[in-house]
């Protein structure tokens, strides 16, 4: 029998986007979007790349996600995220109708919840699976840049 795929096995996946978003000197958040443990969307932030303030690591996992499911909602999906989303994220993923959002590290600057802003009654939040990760890598970032 086999068994499902854990929360920390898929964190682990967007931990790999984000270190690739870091090697390309982008803030070092990835993203995954799973449905029935098959990963249907990876990205990472793109806003340097793209020179597009929008161009969140969720925000690209949403339109791969719709495009490879061929419509706009992903009631089935879950998105794992290394950064809790911010509100622009968390209002697309509102409208995506998600089912499910994992977050490693929260932002309590910028975070969704501390900006007030929700995602859909229906979607399940988790935080916290594989924190320390994901804050490591975002310190060490920043660090680099300060210096």
């Amino acid at each position: 029998m086999i068994l499902p795929f854990d929360d920390a096995h898929f964190m682990k996946k967007a931990l790999l986007e984000a270190e690739a978003a870091y090697a390309q000197d982008e803030i070092p958040v990835g993203a995954v979007i799973v449905v029935q443990d098959r990963i249907i969307a990876r990205s990472h932030n793109l806003t340097e790349r793209l020179n597009d303030v929008t161009a969140h690591a969720e925000m690209q996992a949403i339109t791969a996600a719709a495009n490879f499911l061929g419509g706009k909602y992903l009631h089935q999906c879950t998105l794992y995220v290394t950064l809790e989303p911010c509100q622009m994220c968390a209002g697309a993923l509102y409208w995506s109708q998600i089912q499910k959002v994992v977050y490693a590290a929260a932002d309590p600057k910028r975070g969704f919840r501390a900006m007030g802003a929700s995602l859909h009654p229906k979607t399940q939040v988790v935080g916290g699976v594989l924190e320390n990760d994901a804050s490591q890598l975002l310190k060490q970032f920043f660090l680099e840049k300060r210096n």
